[in-house]
């Protein structure tokens, strides 16, 4: 049997692992899936709907699968999916889709989502990434993976944070993150490369040097986006594999981003 704490509120619909923990004062709603060894601390919420991989914590007071803060949503069924390994801490706040939408609010692998997270409906975020306190993650966001996003930042609708960027603390983000680069500021701008990100990921010499010859060219070179995509396709992809992870920031960014 699963570890069920006698204080806990469970739903006869949640199918629950016999290896989670659902610890005091618990709420588990209804079509709740949770994982093999996750683990609600105590006082934490699942309000319905939700699929919990295996392996996560989640620490109290969090309000996981809660309604969207949508004025679309009219009660539609929707959901939220969180992975595996994903450490979600004290009073994070991470809401389901919208049905108008695609409907589902995504949470990948490997993620801490330190205090007082929120995550807004029909975001997708990764795997690997570090949300540090009271960040805003506004609806329809994508982020990528091993970024990290400084405390008490707010990310615009719509926007993205693509790959190994870095978004520093108190930033107000706008525009799309391009991958790699650091961002910070209200409204943030580009401070460069985040080349000590990469060192700690033993990347080579070789690699952050192309890096930051992609970097000028899409920054310091006062070049069109037409223009930048050619030099990395032509010049630099060559030459180093990662640049594409950088072609697809600039292919795929509908809002502009952060320069």
């Amino acid at each position: 049997m699963s570890q069920i704490h006698p204080t806990a509120l469970v739903s006869p619909s949640a199918t629950i692992d016999e290896t989670a923990v659902i610890g005091p004062y618990c709420i588990v709603g209804d079509e709740v899936t949770i994982g093999a060894h996750t683990i609600l601390h105590r006082h934490v919420v699942v309000t319905r709907l939700t699929r919990i991989g295996s392996h996560n914590q989640i620490y109290q007071f969090a309000s996981i699968g809660e309604d969207p803060q949508d004025l679309k949503y009219a009660g539609e069924r929707t959901w939220l999916e969180i992975g595996d390994y994903n450490n979600i801490r004290e009073a994070c706040s991470l809401h389901r889709g919208t049905a108008q939408d695609e409907g589902i609010t995504k949470i990948g692998s490997h993620n801490l989502l330190m205090v007082n997270t929120h995550v807004a409906h029909d975001c997708v975020i990764g795997d690997h990434n570090v949300v540090a306190n009271n960040v805003g993650i506004a609806g329809h966001v994508i982020i990528g993976d091993h970024t990290i996003i400084g405390g008490n930042s707010g990310i615009h609708q719509f926007c993205r944070v693509d790959d190994y960027s870095l978004v520093g603390g108190a930033s107000l983000i706008l525009k799309d993150v391009a991958a790699f680069t650091m961002v910070s500021g209200n409204p943030a701008s580009a401070h460069g490369l985040n080349t000590e990100g990469m060192r700690r990921k033993d990347w080579s010499k070789h690699t952050i040097d192309v890096l930051r010859q992609a970097y000028r060219a899409v920054f310091r070179m006062g070049l069109t986006k037409a223009q930048a995509l050619e030099v990395l396709q032509q010049e630099m992809l060559p030459k180093e594999p990662k640049i594409q992870l950088l072609i697809d920031s600039l292919q795929n960014s509908q809002r502009g981003v952060v320069r």
